[in-house]
């Protein structure tokens, strides 16, 4: 086998809940010896610093991006499975603005969880464009599993969505309930809310469309007629890099 597509279900906790991200894999002919070509179904989309809209994934590991020896691909130790279980856990993970290596060393401080909670504010609405883009265009030979994942976790996905309307902070949300993710009484931002608002329409009729019952009860009247996914502003979209 030289080629193999693979699925990440975005965990709880993190800005990519309930999200599926799509990963292409080409095995050289020089592998294990050498790690495989990894690309992500990005759907022109930039909702982390180590996927680039151009399916880059960016990780020590595949050799695409610096670090030391044993974060390398090593050969006769390094697997296909390490791969994605980095990609999930290190990649997708809660806080994805300090993946980038020039803002590390403000996790922790004030500006830096700040500019990180905004981060993971954009990346939510990124993740819904990226499950509305799933749903219009599965990758072939997985459209069964998109569908039937967004048809199982609809319920969910609105949840989340209307408990952010209501100023939950994003990552909050486990099994269909809101909790806390952070110490003190915080709250996501207006304009987050707002965007969250505008783009519940359009994954409301998507949901729709594939089989969901009852789902337009999450749209409010003031919302019900915007059935655009509204563009995130460019500096949202090109915040950082790696």
């Amino acid at each position: 086998m030289d080629l193999l597509r693979a699925v990440i279900v975005g965990a709880e906790g993190t800005p990519y809940h309930d999200g599926l991200f799509f990963f292409d894999v080409c095995f050289p002919c020089g592998y294990p010896n050498v790690p495989p070509n990894v690309y992500y179904h990005s759907g022109g989309l930039r909702l982390n610093p180590n996927l680039y809209n151009c399916g880059k994934v960016c990780l020590s590991l595949l050799n695409t991006w610096s670090g030391n020896k044993n974060e390398k691909w090593l050969p006769g130790v390094s697997t296909m499975l390490q791969v994605l279980v980095s990609i999930q856990g290190l990649i997708l993970n809660t806080k994805p603005y300090f993946n980038e290596p020039g803002y590390t060393n403000t996790n922790g401080s004030a500006a830096g969880e700040k500019r990180s909670e905004e981060y993971n504010e954009n990346t939510f609405i990124l993740s819904l464009k990226t499950m509305v883009y799933s749903m219009r265009r599965p990758p072939k030979h997985f459209e069964d599993l998109v569908l039937g994942h967004f048809y199982n976790r609809a319920r969910d996905i609105l949840v989340a969505c209307k408990a952010y309307m209501d100023g939950a902070q994003v990552g909050c949300l486990v099994k269909g309930g809101v909790q806390d993710v952070d110490e003190g009484d915080k709250s996501c931002s207006q304009r987050f809310k707002t965007s969250v608002a505008d783009h519940v329409p359009m994954i409301v009729a998507e949901f729709t469309r594939i089989g969901v019952k009852d789902c337009e009860r999450f749209v409010s009247p003031a919302t019900s007629g915007n059935n655009q996914i509204a563009s995130m502003p460019q500096a949202a979209t090109s915040m950082i890099s790696c």
